[in-house]
């Protein structure tokens, strides 16, 4: 799958839908969007290159404008348009677009490689108060679209949009582009797996690192679960994630530790020990190295 362009084979195009519906099933997806969606108020997406279908329809936080939009067929194709627009610009790097009602929309490459398997997307928010010469000009393109009937619906729901300054939004599109590196990682694990059938032993590892996460395992005691060596361990194991046995578990860690970051009221220091780190300087250390900012950080940006 090479990057976006008209020369695009369907086989890629499956790929990507493919390994898009795959990433979305994935358990670290799923508790990041709902933490996500919590802290910032916006909804969030795995879009497959090359999408003819509105990926934010039906997602939690949802703006409401934006729900009654694609019900109108004439609309949804003017969304589309803005979103394919947004597609091609953000090949290499996070890029936001606004549509024709000012509502601002980003989509993040999950790439591997110098390839993008997908894209995160998120935004249908505002990035200054709605007003009534705002909606004034909005009320001319839904005339245009046939839409009179449905205007005092579409006004209610325009000044219910989620509103965030400039910088509040940044902050949440920068929390995206280090989940994105993290879902590149998975995405190629799976591309891994599928093209090699998983040995058990690095699947029953896969599972006990999960349900154990939460306290300190060894190199030793991971190759003692599945009955290797640690050598033998280390070399299947990386061959078919990607990555090693400690930065496997350091990531898993702090995934789970994001959302539970999200309560203000919880010490940083007992999120550390919950996840199982062994000390306050070694989670804050692995959080910025992974997360690409501290944990105080990632909790004012997510407040």
């Amino acid at each position: 799958m090479e990057l976006i362009d008209a020369n695009n084979s369907l086989s890629d195009l499956k790929t990507s839908r493919a390994m898009s519906k795959k990433l979305s099933e994935t358990r670290m997806f799923q508790d990041y969007e709902k933490a996500f969606s919590e802290a910032s108020g916006l909804p969030l997406a795995i879009r497959p290159i090359q999408s003819f279908q509105i990926a934010m329809q039906g997602k939690r936080n949802q703006n409401p404008f934006c729900a009654l939009m694609a019900k109108s067929s004439k609309s949804c194709v003017a969304c589309l348009e803005i979103q394919s627009k947004l597609e091609e610009e953000a090949r290499l790097e996070p890029k936001s677009l606004s549509c024709f009602a000012g509502l601002c929309d980003t989509m993040v490459p999950i790439r591997v490689g110098e390839r993008i398997i997908a894209f995160l997307q998120t935004g249908q928010v505002l990035l200054e108060n709605p007003n009534d010469a705002a909606f004034s000009e909005i009320t001319k393109k839904l005339l245009k679209w046939s839409m009179e009937s449905d205007l005092k619906k579409f006004e209610e729901a325009y000044f219910q949009s989620k509103v965030l300054t400039p910088e509040q939004y940044q902050g949440f599109v920068r929390m995206l582009e280090t989940f994105a590196a993290h879902l590149a990682l998975v995405g190629n694990s799976i591309a891994v797996s599928e093209t090699k059938v998983e040995p058990d032993s690095v699947r029953k590892a896969r599972s006990y690192i999960e349900e154990n996460y939460d306290r300190p395992i060894s190199l030793k005691e991971a190759a003692g679960v599945v009955n290797t060596s640690v050598r033998y361990f280390c070399k299947v194991f990386k061959n078919y994630t990607g990555i090693t046995f400690v930065d496997y578990l350091t990531r898993l860690r702090i995934e789970k530790s994001k959302s539970l970051l999200l309560n203000p009221h919880r010490r940083i220091s007992e999120v550390a020990f919950e996840v199982g780190f062994e000390s306050l300087t070694q989670f804050n250390r692995s959080f910025k190295k992974y997360a690409g900012m501290t944990p105080t950080k990632y909790r004012e940006q997510s407040g």
